[in-house]
């Protein structure tokens, strides 16, 4: 009768633990839903890409353009210098030097930055090629790395490089609303999005 009683009990506790895990459909309505609240918060305005083409691939303030094969939203904040480098075609490739941080949209805090004395000399640095028009990007060093224990650069990071240019002394800013699959490994297991400032400088 015990071994009995015992058996229900732990049927009773693995069904109990089994129904309050989130499905990834569960999982991913929360994203969405934090992203909707984040861009009402923040009084972000939504154009699509035909906008942003016939704006001449730039944005006002506080307007971010959606891109649907990606999900990302970007505010292009300083396009980057008249004589910067443009990564545009295919071959082209950089040494990118870059200030960020990182707020976690399922929390709404800063998860990861790089601002701050302690990183103040040394910002993250990424080297980047364009494939025939594909970005593949490589951290060398920095916070991203020694936090994330990973030398890929999200794949939200790269989606500016079609529009921007990148110079020194200059900086280039972007802001970016970036979905779990096209963040950190972290955030694509989590499912979370997250909110980036970015400042990119090259690397001469």
């Amino acid at each position: 009768m015990f071994q009995l009683a015992l058996a229900l009990t732990l049927a009773i506790a693995s069904f109990t633990s089994c129904s309050k895990e989130e499905t990834y459909a569960e999982q991913r309505e929360r994203e969405l839903n934090n992203i909707s609240k984040f861009i009402a918060k923040e009084g972000i305005s939504v154009i699509d890409e035909k906008t942003f083409k016939n704006q001449g691939y730039t944005t006002e303030e506080n307007q971010y353009v959606l891109f649907n094969n990606t999900g990302v939203y970007m505010n292009i904040v300083e396009k980057g210098p008249e004589d910067g480098i443009e990564l545009t075609k295919a071959g082209d490739h950089a040494e990118v030097l870059v200030r960020f941080s990182e707020r976690n949209l399922n929390g709404d805090s800063i998860q990861c930055t790089n601002f701050g004395p302690s990183y103040a000399i040394l910002p993250d640095k990424f080297t980047v090629h364009n494939y025939s028009g594909t970005y593949y990007a490589t951290f060398v060093y920095g916070r991203m790395v020694s936090y994330y224990g990973s030398t890929s650069v999200p794949g939200g990071w790269l989606v500016p490089l079609r529009y921007i240019r990148l110079g020194r002394p200059d900086r280039t800013i972007v802001r970016l609303i970036v979905p779990h699959d096209q963040g950190t490994a972290r955030a694509s297991s989590g499912v979370y999005a997250c909110f980036y400032y970015l400042e990119y400088l090259l690397d001469r």
